[in-house]
């Protein structure tokens, strides 16, 4: 006869996932200062201790958060530039698409806001944030412009810079839906916004005509 499953087993191993939910709807409430660890473990529904055995401090919290949420996006980005056969314009089509379903969520949106909101406070945070998602994102839009640059597809620039020029109303655009988006008289419509932020930069580093 089979024995019984151990549902206590399968609840030990879902609870990271779910202190994680809880922590993440405690952060979008409270903020992240003003979070505390026994905060999260309430809305999870368990002990204070508990929290403890999967999560050493807050800000451990805050990265778990980010690595399984937020770099998962980045890395399937990086896989999908890889084996696109496509022109560096389409890949950079390919990004803002990304991006935009991206903003549509606001548990996503809600961490680099958070970064934004609490740098100052906990720069470790911010660091933390800088080197595994902004880093990581920069690299992949610099790489892009280099291609394109070197096919003739964009003039000369710095990519450095100019991939920061790519990603700022990107950036704004999700910022701006989780701060404003509940005292809006209409949503702002991320994805033609978007569209046209890619019209725009393209024209911007297009190739100079010949004289």
């Amino acid at each position: 006869m089979l024995a019984a499953p151990r549902p206590r087993q399968r609840r030990k191993e879902a609870r990271p996932a779910e202190l994680l939910d809880a922590a993440l709807d405690t952060f979008r409430e409270k903020g992240f200062a003003a979070t505390r660890m026994e905060d999260i473990a309430s809305r999870a529904g368990v002990s204070k201790g508990t929290i403890y055995l999967y999560f050493p401090s807050k800000e451990a919290v805050f990265e778990a958060l980010v690595r399984s949420n937020l770099l998962p996006v980045i890395e399937r980005l990086q896989a999908a530039m890889t084996t696109e056969a496509g022109s560096a314009t389409a890949r950079l089509g390919i990004l803002v698409q990304a991006f935009s379903r991206v903003t549509a969520d606001p548990r996503l949106v809600a961490l680099p806001r958070l970064v934004l909101a609490e740098a100052g406070n906990f720069p470790d945070m911010a660091r933390f944030y800088r080197r595994e998602v902004v880093a990581r994102g920069l690299a992949l839009v610099a790489g892009i412009l280099e291609q394109g640059m070197a096919a003739g597809e964009f003039r000369p620039l710095d990519p450095q810079l100019t991939a920061r020029l790519f990603l700022a109303p990107m950036v704004l655009s999700a910022l701006w839906r989780a701060t404003f988006a509940a005292v809006e008289d209409a949503p702002l419509p991320t994805e033609s916004m978007l569209g046209l932020h890619l019209e725009l930069f393209l024209r911007g580093i297009a190739p100079e005509a010949a004289s």
